[in-house]
């Protein structure tokens, strides 16, 4: 099975340009809070009647972890079974031309609301094309459709970093672009992010992580980044450290391990959670890419162990 990195690395080609499959990659100045008070799960809600896991935690989930039930059965299914498990709190992985998995923002909202769980946000793309006109015009189209499925974050998930791309001049370039394409997030409430793999912190430029580089050349009013923990870990630093460091500019999580959550332990769980919440960090998603059984008793498997976590709210 293709790894997410790997998975992003072939759609990149589409994505320049603006062309991108249906289900490739779709991985501010106004703050939006939770309360976490609700069970999540409603008197009219169809989980509630099918066994759902009732929790009054917030877990989210990165859907690309279903990546392939959601070829194979359709989005509703995927919805409908991560309902089941507990999960409350969503993060998409399949924009194109202004609809998530081939549905109307609207639809996929009230299809997720109706199940007890809301969309907060989202991966998608666009590489730097030769037309700089294109490039917002296609952001602009993309903040319309997020703000209309309730999105409260963009985030793009990999950039053109490795290899010739880990250059200052390359970087910097990408930061000026993704600062502009915040102003645009910002002007509908939403933040723009950005999403790292281990790269970021392998690369260097002047002796600093290239992840560095980008904290310091993006807007900190504008752009957030979504720390993905597993990650940073393989690229050799402590995402503690990097929550303790950059409480400000990390706005949420992707919680991810080896495999499924709670087997392997290569990640502290319980440091992560606990600077989470002293740093006032609301949303995070599990994300499962790899799997020693299959991706739906994987994914289930994280949901139980971060609910039943005395760390997790």
């Amino acid at each position: 099975m293709k790894s997410r990195r790997d998975f992003i690395k072939q759609a990149s080609a589409l994505i320049t340009g603006g062309v991108v499959a249906p289900n490739l990659l779709s991985s501010c100045v106004v703050t939006h809070t939770h309360t976490h008070t609700h069970t999540h799960i409603y008197a009219n809600d169809p989980a509630s009647q099918v066994g759902a896991v009732k929790s009054s935690k917030y877990v989210g989930l990165q859907l690309y972890s279903l990546r392939d039930m959601v070829n194979d059965e359709g989005i509703e299914k995927v919805l409908q079974a991560v309902a089941k498990m507990g999960y409350t709190n969503l993060e998409t992985a399949s924009y194109n031309n202004g609809k998530f998995y081939g549905k109307e923002p609207g639809e996929l909202k009230k299809m997720a609301e109706d199940l007890g769980m809301r969309l907060t946000s989202s991966h998608l793309s666009r590489n730097l094309s030769n037309n700089r006109d294109e490039d917002m015009a296609w952001w602009n189209k993309a903040t319309e459709a997020h703000s209309e499925a309730g999105m409260k974050y963009m985030v793009v998930p990999s950039g053109p970093f490795e290899g010739e791309g880990a250059t200052a001049d390359n970087v910097k370039r990408y930061c000026d672009y993704y600062n502009q394409v915040a102003l645009i997030t910002a002007g509908a409430s939403m933040m723009f992010g950005y999403h790292n793999h281990a790269f970021e912190f392998e690369g260097k430029i002047d002796g600093k992580p290239i992840y560095d580089y980008m904290l310091a050349n993006t807007s900190p009013r504008h752009v957030g980044f979504q720390l993905d923990v597993y990650w940073i870990k393989k690229g050799g630093y402590d995402p503690v450290d990097y929550m303790k460091k950059y409480a400000d500019r990390i706005k949420l999580l992707h919680i991810k391990d080896v495999k499924a959550i709670g087997v392997h332990n290569f990640v502290d769980f319980k440091a992560i959670f606990n600077q989470a919440y002293a740093n006032g960090i609301k949303d995070w998603f599990v994300e499962v890419e790899e799997y020693d059984g299959t991706p739906q008793e994987d994914v289930k498997k994280s949901a139980e162990y971060l609910i039943n976590a005395a760390f997790t709210k």
